[in-house]
């Protein structure tokens, strides 16, 4: 019947779904991280780019891009962002004065390690719950899932 008030909101055909299950998990591990981040002045994008920089010190922009899954031109802004707070340097490439290689600045160094750490904390208290064959499993399957290309998946 039109308007006529539900007492509690079902979701069960969903809940068939692995997709909505894990976009559900993601938001619980999301909202937790945003919230730990945020001290930090860092979102969830900024510090992924900022710790792949760490992990891939020189590395163009274009690399970034790729590695985060992300359009070059999206990127851009960011950097810039990065690049004003003084934690990124943008120095020109080695083998192509056009491409501007990535670097951590000593500030940018010191978030990064301060942040992985309230970071790796998150991790282990939003999965505290798993045993350690779950967690295990849960990352396998993951890799799985990830490895797939969309062609295979059309």
């Amino acid at each position: 019947m039109a308007g006529t008030k539900v007492d509690k909101i079902s979701d069960t055909t969903l809940r068939g779904f692995s997709g909505y299950r894990l976009k559900r998990a993601f938001n619980v591990v999301q909202a937790d991280l945003s919230h730990v981040l945020k001290p930090f002045g860092l979102r969830m994008i900024t510090y992924s780019a900022l710790t792949i920089v760490a992990d891939n010190p020189g590395m163009r922009q274009s690399e970034l891009a790729k590695s985060l899954d992300m359009e070059r031109p999206n990127l851009v802004g960011i950097i810039d962002q990065l690049q004003r707070k003084k934690w990124i340097r943008r120095d020109p490439a080695p083998t192509d004065r056009r491409a501007h290689a990535l670097v951590l600045t000593e500030l940018g160094q010191d978030l990064v390690a301060r942040a992985t750490e309230a970071v790796a904390e998150h991790d282990r208290k939003v999965f505290a719950g798993l045993t350690g064959d779950e967690l295990k499993n849960l990352h396998q399957a993951l890799q799985k899932i990830e490895s797939m290309t969309t062609g295979r998946l059309s």
